[in-house]
């Protein structure tokens, strides 16, 4: 099924011509669900299918576990918080949580800005944390590790490097920084992202917990079984966010419009009001945390040839440079991307676990970097 919003004709690309192009790109991917949603300067093109039969509540309106690609929405709260003045990039992760309490020097170091930015020197995942989830793996990895473990691993820690000089993807240093700024601020994490991101975007379809039965959309295996929602445990920040394609949209939306920032450093003064490429903040404040997670921040790998946001991914592309993350949970995919100041966002869900030939992730990126 195609879904065409109407919307005022500012698009360079007709919602006909783009209805198709989701269409085509939709027989690529295998899953039981699969939403495949666009918005050309805030015209939406939904695209909803996929091998299951569809239930009571549309596609579109399913709540889909986005696993890493939460972190964008852990990005802009720490954005938004240093706006506000209330921490700071620099602020030390272990003064915030424990003052006073000793740990290894490099620990000492480590910045909100190394644990947003992959920069810390911490592994993907505590060492102790794979005997407990082995055992669980493809059931329920997460949950056995709460929050104060999550802490304690931390503050007992040896990065494997200097803080700042390498960048290693870390599910753990992000889950790090939501109870650093809990503790920085004194609100749990889940009361602090819908104070400070959600409400502010309006973004009412966008949880961190399990919704009303029949709500949130159902994972599965590779070999189409069905599994259990995700319990992320004490790495809420990481991955635990829950929305719909729709509110994708608007989260994606929000990023999109202004001129791309161009360099690394404090974000300036961003107009209110209209935006060009994107819709009009009904909070103005949003508009320098938004700015701030778009602007180049770091660069890596060979001749460090990549370049990274404070929470995107930054490509090249023929039409200009795109930002995008993508999430995988024990049986659904996400993925949210966007070409800042063109207008174009997408956002993509899918309800069947990553495997090595899976071809949802290069297909949604390919609706992002291979259309006008």
């Amino acid at each position: 099924m195609t879904e065409v919003t109407a919307a005022p004709a500012t698009a360079p690309v007709s919602p006909a011509t783009t209805a198709r192009v989701l269409a085509e790109a939709a027989r690529a991917v295998d899953a039981p669900d699969l939403v495949l949603a666009v918005s050309r300067n805030g015209v939406r093109t939904v695209h909803t299918g996929g091998s299951a039969e569809p239930g009571p509540v549309p596609r579109e309106l399913m709540a889909y576990e986005l696993g890493s690609a939460s972190k964008p929405y852990a990005g802009l709260l720490l954005a938004r918080l240093v706006a506000q003045g209330r921490v700071r990039y620099e602020d030390r992760a272990a003064d915030l949580l424990a003052p006073g309490l000793p740990v290894h020097p490099a620990v000492r170091r480590i910045t909100l800005r190394h644990l947003l930015t992959h920069t810390s020197g911490l592994p993907g995942l505590p060492a102790d944390f794979y005997p407990q989830a082995v055992p669980r793996w493809s059931t329920d990895p997460y949950g056995g590790y709460p929050a104060d473990r999550v802490v304690r691993a931390f503050l007992r820690a040896r990065p494997r490097h200097r803080p700042g000089t390498r960048w290693r993807y870390s599910n753990f240093a992000v889950s790090v920084l939501g109870h650093t700024l809990a503790a920085a601020t004194g609100t749990p994490w889940e009361v602090l992202l819908h104070q400070q991101v959600l409400a502010p975007l309006g973004l009412v379809a966008t949880r961190v917990r399990p919704g009303p039965d029949g709500t949130d959309a159902v994972g599965h295996r590779r070999d189409g079984a069905p599994v259990p929602a995700l319990d992320t445990g004490g790495f809420t920040a990481a991955g635990a966010v829950r929305a719909t394609p729709l509110d994708l949209l608007t989260f994606l939306e929000a990023h999109v419009g202004g001129a791309e920032p161009v360099a690394p450093g404090p974000a300036g003064p961003e107009p209110t009001g209209s935006r060009p490429g994107g819709p009009e903040l009904t909070d103005p404040t949003l508009a320098g945390p938004l700015a701030e997670v778009r602007r180049p921040a770091l660069r890596r790998g060979w001749r460090h040839a990549h370049t990274h946001t404070l929470t995107w991914f930054h490509h090249p592309s023929p039409y200009g440079p795109v930002l995008f993350h993508a999430g995988a949970t024990l049986g659904q995919q996400a993925f949210l991307g966007f070409r800042p100041g063109t207008g174009l966002a997408v956002a993509a869900t899918a309800t069947r676990r990553v495997h090595r030939a899976d071809t949802f992730v290069a297909t949604a990126y390919g609706l992002l970097t291979e259309t006008p």
